[in-house]
């Protein structure tokens, strides 16, 4: 993409040509995590689903440590060749896999030693502990090449090679949708099958991306670029730790809602495994939707920060307005096929009892009641990020993830029962919408006229 692209080309086109890499790479990695749990929930039951609820922390803590090395990895990089530092570029690029690598290692050292503690803390019952364990214990040995992968994408990226890093994780989801069905029912390793079939998968996938340091473009990668050092790391650290905190919250919050619906289901007339089996089969069932609203606003991010770094502050609203349309529109596609599509969603991971289907059913339409302005919030917060305001950006994330949700997720069920984890999501999604939009309607009154706020 030349950057000549962004000041003349038609924005619709110019959006659609950015944003469609990333939707497919952010569907298909929302897939892999997908795929799983709709075989296990086919051979095991929902006793599964809720033991790879449980494990679901440790996907979101390689997250927060992988985006953490690879965005501030990234950023750095491509300053340092805006520079004309090549070398420290480099040793960037070969500090950001090593401490990625070696954050692995030290994971897994602490999952083996502390697993079922860990799992406790994660939400397991006594029911899915063992279900729980055979899990972990087998993905757990992938964690390194998970994050490997979570921190060389965005690596990848910078260097000017998308494909390389959207065909590895195609090439991981693909090869982990063959392996799952022949693991569990051709060779009847049941929740031990899925395992291996994620291991290998993530193994080979990460073995794809490491093919490109062969021959990086940027710059030429040599043994002692690898070995990590004070300022580099500093200075990866130093901005990736917005996405650090961020993920940390989502690892908390799911710990803290696992918890809270093992505790609180107990006490209902569902149990703690159905409203956890749920639970995680409603939140994988969000980041479908999720996938397509963060590959779209990906794909806008660098129209509008291009664009509004020159001040050609027609095309910012052109590139915004579209993007706020667009991510409506699909937001409110989501909405209806939640709403219309309830059962045939959950039929999707396995069949349940009518306690399951009954709970199960309700829960998806009260959590995801709202998501209909779920793609506002989110176009709004990568605005602000694009055009240089992250601090705004980093609250509206902040404002649904931490600020609301969180202390409701300790509140309502005290009150509500099982079903106070559930209404806390739309609680959230609603002040986040409302923050969302009046931080954008200001800085749209801020801009010149031709930025008006009666556009939004």
């Amino acid at each position: 993409m030349q950057a000549n692209d962004f000041q003349l080309k038609p924005i619709p086109q110019l959006l659609f040509k950015m944003a469609m890499p990333a939707i497919t790479a952010n569907l298909v990695n929302s897939l892999y995590n997908i795929v799983d749990q709709i075989f296990i929930g086919h051979s095991v039951g929902y006793l599964g689903n809720a033991a790879t609820s449980v494990a679901f922390p440790l996907t979101i803590l390689c997250l927060a440590f992988g985006l953490t090395f690879g965005l501030g990895g990234a950023a750095n990089f491509n300053l340092s060749l805006g520079r004309g530092q090549m070398d420290k570029a480099s040793k960037v690029v070969g500090n950001a896999v090593s401490l990625s690598i070696l954050s692995g290692v030290i994971i897994v050292a602490l999952i083996i030693i502390f697993l079922k503690p860990l799992l406790i803390i994660f939400g397991a019952t006594d029911a899915t502990m063992a279900y729980a364990q055979d899990y972990t214990s087998i993905t757990a040995f992938g964690i390194p090449f998970l994050l490997f992968t979570f921190s060389v994408n965005p690596l990848i990226r910078a260097d000017g090679s998308p494909n390389h890093s959207m065909m590895a994780i195609i090439f991981g989801a693909v090869l982990n949708t063959i392996l799952v069905p022949i693991f569990i029912f051709v060779f009847g390793w049941g929740i031990k099958g899925a395992a291996f079939a994620t291991l290998i998968s993530q193994i080979l996938s990460a073995l794809y991306m490491a093919l490109y340091f062969r021959h990086f473009k940027s710059v030429k990668l040599v043994a002692n670029d690898f070995k990590i050092r004070a300022d580099i790391f500093k200075a990866i650290v130093s901005v990736g730790s917005s996405s650090f905190i961020f993920q940390s919250s989502m690892l908390l919050i799911q710990i803290v809602s696992n918890n809270m619906l093992r505790r609180f289901g107990a006490e209902s007339i569902y149990g703690s495994d159905i409203a956890i089996a749920v639970a995680g089969i409603v939140m994988k069932i969000n980041s479908l939707f999720i996938a397509i609203i963060i590959g779209l606003v990906q794909g806008a991010q660098p129209i509008i920060g291009y664009n509004y770094g020159a001040k050609n502050l027609e095309r910012v609203k052109e590139t915004t307005v579209l993007l706020l349309k667009t991510a409506t529109i699909i937001s409110v596609i989501a909405f209806f096929s939640f709403e219309v599509f309830t059962r045939p969603f959950l039929e999707l991971f396995g069949t349940g009892s009518k306690l399951y289907y009954q709970f199960g059913i309700m829960y998806l339409r009260v959590f995801l009641f709202f998501v209909f302005v779920n793609g506002i919030q989110i176009a709004s917060t990568t605005f602000f990020q694009a055009i240089g305001k992250a601090r705004i950006g980093a609250f509206l994330s902040l404002m649904k993830q931490v600020i609301v949700l969180l202390p409701l997720l300790f509140i309502l069920p005290h009150f509500m029962g099982v079903e106070g984890v559930m209404y806390a999501a739309p609680i959230s999604d609603f002040f986040a919408f409302v923050s969302a939009f009046y931080f954008l309607r200001r800085e749209f009154k801020r801009m010149p006229h031709d930025l008006r706020a009666d556009e939004i």
